[in-house]
């Protein structure tokens, strides 16, 4: 994934002018173009020597070959309309970046624990599951194994002993409701989901065969 930043010095006198422009008209054609996936406008918070106000757009865009199409197929006319309304009342430079990883923080509303030993701990999973990755923490389910019964041949559920020397190791995450009715979906009618005790003495929920 990539950002198109876009910043720009705009002048006092045409200041309110053009952020409505910007807001009603050019970001709107920008994103019916079909290339970009979001686009984030922000005024940024510092005194120009220069004078003006600053903001920057940052576009989100799959790939850099669907950016370059963009500055071959759109981006021509796209700031031809930007030099004819705003000639000499502005000043733009564009900058390319490259998003390395992402990282979210708990929502307040994720208030469900669940206890994962499988697929649920597998990030392209967690995204398509629940749109996002997961932060999860380690912690062990005492007085169970995983089965050697496997569900449809392939799955693996989890099989209470009863003996105290037996634990399983997985991680653990923080869901909302929401979130958790979304994994109910995922593990289907083959698992159920029960409540669990950790080792660390918190109660979560954890699938386990029907």
């Amino acid at each position: 994934m990539y950002i198109y930043n876009v910043t720009t010095n705009v002048e006092e006198t045409a200041h309110d002018t053009w952020v409505q422009w910007m807001k009603e008209i050019h970001i709107p054609q920008v994103l019916s173009t079909g290339k970009f996936l979001s686009a984030k406008f922000s005024k940024v918070l510092v005194e120009e020597d220069m004078g003006g106000f600053t903001y920057s757009v940052q576009y989100t865009v799959q790939d850099k070959a669907t950016l370059e199409r963009y500055y071959k197929e759109n981006a021509p006319a796209l700031i031809e309309s930007i030099q004819r309304k705003f000639a000499g009342q502005l000043v733009s430079f564009k900058t390319e970046l490259e998003i390395v990883d992402e990282y979210f923080v708990q929502r307040a509303a994720a208030t469900h624990y669940l206890f994962t030993y499988g697929t649920l701990q597998e990030r392209e999973v967690q995204l398509g599951v629940f749109s996002r990755p997961l932060n999860g923490f380690e912690d062990e389910l005492p007085l169970y194994i995983i089965s050697d019964d496997k569900v449809a041949d392939l799955y693996p559920t989890l099989k209470h002993t009863g003996v105290k020397e037996d634990v399983i190791k997985g991680q653990v995450y923080t869901l909302s409701h929401q979130e958790l009715e979304k994994a109910d979906n995922y593990e289907g009618d083959a698992y159920e989901r029960i409540q669990i005790q950790l080792a660390s003495g918190k109660n979560a929920w954890a699938y386990i065969a029907k």
